[in-house]
């Protein structure tokens, strides 16, 4: 079957930088914000991860190292990023399954993850992307499962650095500010979608959230 071509924003922005995408994300603190978004999933043995946008694999491979009884996935369209990510894997005999795919169409069954995570792929998606995202990922999700995602903007990004001003400027960057992730949340069906925590980077502020899919036979 011939592969339908789409259009996507690469982990780096543009494919000439894919090479200084690992040691911007470094020097940005990266593992440290990610470490966060691990805990705060709170992954058990035998439990299924999924990434979304795992682009170079930092966050995949983290998760893995953290939590090897767990079994990790991680998808991204980004072909040059997932070769990167295989490479690490490879060199670090760490089993991760990494996918090409594009995260508002999973390519997975309903039901068959435990937690999914992404971080700082959100703001690449346009309004529809999104809300399409947020039903996908709930799709995937054991009820009982959860979200966690990390992105800029929030709530309270007001004028928290550069990143927020473009967020408030750029048409589909303003869906990351005020509470409007937390609405799209709950519009694919998520339960108690949370801000869970706030931290400031060099390019302005970063949210931590977290929702849950509710188990069979609750009231959601």
């Amino acid at each position: 079957m011939e592969e339908t071509l789409r259009t996507f924003i690469p982990a780096a922005g543009h494919d000439w930088l894919l090479p200084l995408y690992d040691p911007f994300c470094k020097w940005m603190g990266g593992e440290s914000l990610h470490r966060q978004l691990v805990d705060q999933a709170d992954i058990r043995p035998s439990q299924r991860v999924l990434e979304i946008g795992c682009g170079t694999g930092n966050l995949a491979i983290l998760v893995k190292r953290l939590h090897p009884g767990a079994e990790v996935v991680g998808l991204d369209p980004d072909r040059k990023a997932l070769t990167r990510a295989r490479r690490k894997t490879e060199r670090d005999a760490l089993s991760v399954q990494l996918d090409r795919g594009f995260s508002d169409e999973l390519p997975y069954a309903d039901a068959s993850f435990d937690r999914v995570l992404s971080a700082f792929m959100f703001h690449h998606l346009e309004l529809p992307e999104k809300e399409k995202t947020l039903r996908e990922t709930r799709r995937v999700l054991v009820g009982g499962g959860s979200l966690h995602l990390l992105d800029f903007g929030g709530a309270d990004a007001g004028s928290d650095g550069f990143i927020a001003r473009l967020l408030h400027r750029t048409a589909h960057l303003r869906d990351n500010v005020e509470d409007r992730i937390l609405t799209l949340m709950r519009n694919a069906g998520f339960v108690d979608p949370t801000e869970v925590a706030h931290r400031v980077t060099i390019f302005g502020r970063v949210t931590y959230y977290r929702a849950h899919v509710a188990r069979a036979g609750s009231v959601a």
